[in-house]
């Protein structure tokens, strides 16, 4: 029997694969059951990413309030503590509005993050920030260099993952003490302390296959070609949603390197294998959950109720 928190909003968590019919049925929900939504999508955060993020429109919203949806523009940065902050913000408003919390998405390690927490980590220097910069203009050299001081820590990091590498660096220069050492005595603390229903959406694997491709000629249809060249002539190629799934595919098939029917299968293809990495991912990181179709949302009924 779950037990709560009486001064703490109702949550619960939706995940699933991208396509599984995650959004209609936390929309369906919050709309029964007095709820607000919180989008764990990497890619709906961004304003102006609309087509490729498949985020619901203003219409399909219907006056349901979310969070992380269009709270950032492309250019700006976007990690896993601004999106606690999105989630504390979202909280907060629940709180104080006598809300039910919805939160639902694809992007399920900010779940992950949610329930498990993250370290603190040390304020960074201007001194180390420029220190930590010259290394990184070759990024195998900082690799190298990092790795050969603490391999247990960087035995999970890949050489082109800038982020990470920057990360351990930074910890490094500052506390003079290795990352793994450093995250010994300073273990994650959870976010979210109250129980969290988790219900992961599954859908037969062929049907998610046709849900993925039918909507990916929705994105064309709709004019995902023109928003990715608007983008592009806005904030260029480098930004890191300019490299996501659905981009990426038509900025080739901008620069001509593929058809269009080219372009529809790339998209579908690549889309399913990120379907595959999330349920894997969900099934090796949530154990305590509940399965569930895309329609029955008569299960979440006696629990908000």
């Amino acid at each position: 029997m779950l037990s709560f928190n009486m001064n703490i909003p109702k949550q619960l968590a939706i995940i699933g694969a991208t396509a599984s019919g995650k959004s209609s049925l936390s929309l369906e929900l919050a709309k029964k059951q007095n709820g607000i939504i919180l989008s764990l999508d990497s890619l709906s955060v961004y304003k102006e990413i609309n087509i490729a993020s498949a985020k619901p429109t203003e219409e399909e919203r219907k006056g349901i309030l979310h969070f992380g949806i269009d709270e950032i523009y492309p250019n700006e940065p976007f990690d896993v503590t601004i999106f606690i902050k999105l989630y504390e913000k979202a909280l907060n408003f629940a709180k104080q509005n006598d809300k039910n919390l919805i939160i639902v998405g694809g992007s399920s390690f900010y779940l992950k993050t949610l329930i498990y927490g993250i370290s603190n980590l040390p304020n960074i220097s201007q001194q180390t920030k420029e220190k930590t910069a010259e290394f990184l203009t070759n990024k195998q050299d900082a690799y190298d260099f990092i790795n050969a001081i603490d391999p247990t820590y960087m035995s999970k990091i890949k050489p082109n993952d800038s982020y990470r590498i920057e990360k351990a660096l930074n910890i490094y220069f500052e506390t003079d003490t290795k990352p793994s050492a450093y995250f010994e005595v300073n273990p994650p603390m959870p976010i979210i302390t109250e129980p969290l229903p988790i219900y992961e959406i599954k859908i037969p694997r062929e049907e998610l296959r046709d849900r993925i491709k039918r909507r990916t000629l929705k994105m064309i249809e709709d004019g995902l070609i023109d928003e990715i060249k608007m983008l592009e002539t806005t904030y260029s190629r480098e930004p890191n949603p300019m490299k996501a799934i659905g981009i990426k595919e038509t900025l080739d098939f901008i620069d001509r390197k593929i058809s269009k029917d080219e372009l529809i299968e790339l998209i579908s293809t690549h889309t399913a294998q990120l379907a595959k990495r999330q349920t894997t991912f969900n099934r090796t990181q949530f154990k305590d959950k509940t399965i569930i179709t895309n329609n029955e949302i008569e299960v979440f009924e006696d629990f908000l109720n």
